[in-house]
């Protein structure tokens, strides 16, 4: 297991001392007597969205294609273009179709070679998720993915959420190098899971960061926070703008694919930090 793994989680908001036993480490909780530094991933759809993002001060980019669909493996030269720009931690997905989590052997491979690409490309962390029939994790196959992506980090993302166990699959993970999950606690938000996130960080006791997602907003983060003591939180904050065009062509006039984009207000993430202090 690699020795990263007492995370960010652990040392922004908390103290650790051995205990009796030499190999068993324990928790003092300071968040009442320090502030705890949370970190704000932000999923972005292209390089404005992640452009307005890092201006509104998020901490972590996942890059993302067609976040409609649950986010699929942004282009070569879109990664490549934001790894470029934006000094911002960078985690691409890495997930070559929307839809479930059970992949073949050939889309294995383009996963494989895209994570390989992400860590050509300087990219801090991927971003990545596969399941087997019965709902459990393939882990040989994950294990592989991990090591391939070292020195990056690693995020397991939701489809934690569809796995048959998850308190099996959290320790398989932890197992195998894994740096964090992304869940909604197995509901399709994260307020609706927000017990099974809270039990998950206590079983986790700091060996993986267990991070938050899906309609994580300015008016419930605090609330999560508190009631899960997550220190990483991860939101979309998708909306859509009008598109600059001048020109409207009369037969699709109407057609908001054709005459919007996606957008993130930079406020709005500026809000989700303000409303955790």
């Amino acid at each position: 297991m690699r020795h990263d793994l007492i995370t960010k989680q652990t040392l922004q908001s908390h103290i650790l001392y051995l205990s009796s036993h030499p190999l068993t480490y324990q928790l003092i909780n300071l968040s009442t007597t320090q502030p705890v530094n949370y970190i704000i991933e932000i999923a972005t759809a292209d390089f404005i969205t992640t452009q307005s993002a890092v201006q509104g001060g998020a901490d972590r980019i996942e890059l993302c294609a067609a976040l409609t669909e649950g986010g699929t493996t942004p282009s070569y030269g879109t990664i490549k273009k934001c790894r470029e720009v934006f000094a911002i931690e960078l985690f691409p997905i890495v997930r070559p179709r929307g839809g479930d989590f059970l992949y073949t052997d050939e889309e294995y491979e383009i996963i494989l070679q895209d994570v390989r690409l992400c860590k050509d490309l300087g990219c801090d962390g991927v971003v990545i998720g596969m399941l087997k029939r019965d709902g459990t994790l393939p882990v040989r196959k994950t294990a592989k993915l991990i090591a391939e992506a070292y020195p990056m980090d690693v995020t397991f993302h939701r489809a934690f959420d569809r796995c048959a166990e998850p308190f099996e699959a959290m320790e398989q993970l932890i197992q195998i190098g894994c740096t964090r999950i992304l869940t909604s606690g197995q509901q399709p938000a994260a307020p609706q899971g927000i017990d099974l996130i809270a039990n998950l960080i206590k079983a986790a006791n700091a060996r993986i960061v267990i991070m938050p997602g899906s309609g994580v907003r300015k008016e419930n983060i605090k609330e999560i926070a508190q009631r899960t003591g997550a220190v990483e939180f991860h939101s979309s904050l998708r909306s859509k703008q009008r598109s600059g065009m001048e020109f409207i062509h009369p037969a699709f006039e109407k057609s908001e694919e054709s005459y919007s984009n996606a957008a993130i207000d930079v406020e709005e993430v500026k809000a989700m930090r303000s409303a955790l202090h």
